[in-house]
């Protein structure tokens, strides 16, 4: 049941009472249905979801109260208007405190009646638009959205969906561009606090002065230019998850300050006397190895410790290569959709892929597949798509898993190889020889055609 303006359901036994409201609603162009029993409205409420149930609270056969019972058990994003004569007030009033949006006196005006409907209507709108919000980001983080079949990977997975849903800190390793933020995320939405926001700061992007402000806060005349009081990272997650990215260059005053923090588990401004006490899950994530910061005398010993309790490795994407190829799939299944397009990528330049070394990791590959997205003319990404830099390290990897002179050859050189060896061991038949290569037959024929004018191809082929 759905309406542009908002649906209501109208609960009153007074037929002429009933007609009037319903009559007011539609001209007003709300959806109405109708009950002039507490069990017509039940049997209502169950197969149906209304914005807000406009109910008396004196039914002929159940108490209205009842009724909004109901109605919370079902949806909570739908309110409740109770309706009460004179002399009734205290029960209206027990009614807002068990749920009731609010209540309406009778004898109450018409303009009264469509306000409060309005911003009863507009209320249960943005509760509904948060629970779907809430419910597509947890969707969106769940563990099995992360794209990985490597055993390190599967093996991660196992680790994460254990820790999620306690409250224990957490340390993520990895290098740029490995995902440390998304597997926090996921983390995070897998967890009893997934309905509350993530909060999240890169500690190497703001200088150490702005950095403290940022996750403390500061009362107002604190520093110059601080107006007013203002509340830190650490307070806004107050039951909620707070992700620490690159935690290894903090500076070692910073550092103090959040050892005590998750220690004493509260905070204290700048420029404030009060402490204030928290529950805050943190995540912290670092492309360093702190047991080396620690020798070097640049990271607490103490704070590792408090850190490290759950701790795990992201690997790069060059020593999980067997997921490039899922990880290339599900980025161009996400561009089609977003450009109502049904692009591909050729074998031959996904193999180009499959043999980089990725130093920027999956954000890499991202912005590469969405390069070559945005240069391919038609529904192939090919080989000349490819970033010149990946195209030729992805030549020269994998000229070494095949017997290719030592001087080296090119992308070309290296083809025509590969195809001669796999009419060789097709015994010169090309239907057989483009399945070898994983290539169409009208590919594989043009490009012998080709090979065998330029004189580079023996004519010992057949169909």
């Amino acid at each position: 049941m759905k309406h542009d303006k908002g649906s209501i359901l109208v609960v009153e036994d007074d037929n002429n009472q009933r007609s009037i409201i319903k009559t007011i609603l539609l001209k007003e162009g709300f959806f109405v249905e109708e009950a002039g029993t507490g069990k017509k409205a039940l049997e209502l409420i169950k197969n149906n979801i209304f914005d807000v149930v406009l109910t008396d609270l004196r039914l002929p056969d159940i108490d209205g109260t009842e009724v909004l019972k109901e109605v919370k058990a079902i949806s909570g994003a739908t309110h409740v208007i109770v309706i009460t004569a004179y002399g009734s007030i205290p029960s209206a009033i027990e009614a807002t405190k068990l749920g009731a949006y609010y209540y309406l006196e009778k004898p109450f005006e018409k303009d009264q009646l469509i306000l409060m409907i309005n911003n009863a209507v507009n209320q249960s709108r943005l509760i509904k638009d948060n629970i779907m919000l809430k419910d597509q980001l947890t969707e969106r983080f769940n563990l099995d959205n992360i794209i990985g079949v490597h055993g390190r990977m599967e093996a991660l997975f196992k680790i994460v969906r254990r820790v999620a849903p306690t409250n224990s800190t957490i340390l993520i390793y990895g290098e740029s561009g490995t995902g440390k933020e998304l597997f926090a995320k996921s983390i995070h939405y897998n967890s009893p606090r997934k309905h509350k926001p993530f909060f999240a700061i890169n500690c190497a992007a703001i200088p150490e002065t702005l950095l403290e402000s940022e996750l403390f806060g500061y009362e107002k005349g604190a520093f110059t230019g601080a107006l007013t009081r203002h509340a830190g990272l650490f307070e806004q997650a107050n039951g909620s998850t707070l992700f620490l990215d690159e935690i290894g260059d903090l500076t070692l005053s910073t550092q103090a300050k959040l050892l005590r923090a998750i220690q004493e588990r509260e905070i204290r401004r700048l420029g404030g006397k009060e402490s204030i006490k928290l529950d805050v899950r943190i995540i912290a994530a670092t492309n360093k190895k702190l047991d080396e910061e620690i020798t070097k005398g640049r990271f607490r010993e103490d704070l590792y410790y408090r850190l490290n309790v759950i701790a795990f490795t992201i690997p790069p994407l060059r020593e999980r290569a067997t997921d490039i190829p899922l990880l290339v799939e599900h980025f161009l299944s996400r561009m089609n959709k977003d450009a109502y397009q049904k692009k591909r990528i050729s074998n031959e330049a996904l193999q180009l892929l499959i043999n980089y070394s990725w130093p920027g990791n999956v954000r890499q590959l991202e912005s590469v597949i969405e390069r070559a997205y945005i240069l391919s003319d038609g529904e192939t990404i090919d080989v000349e798509h490819i970033p010149e830099e990946v195209k030729d390290e992805g030549t020269k990897n994998l000229a070494k898993h095949l017997d290719i002179p030592d001087g080296g050859l090119n992308f070309d050189e290296i083809e025509k190889e590969l195809i001669k060896k796999a009419i060789i061991k097709a015994e010169g038949k090309i239907s057989l020889a483009a399945k070898l290569l994983n290539m169409s037959y009208d590919k594989l024929w043009f490009k012998i055609k080709k090979m065998k004018e330029r004189g580079e191809l023996l004519d010992f082929t057949n169909r």
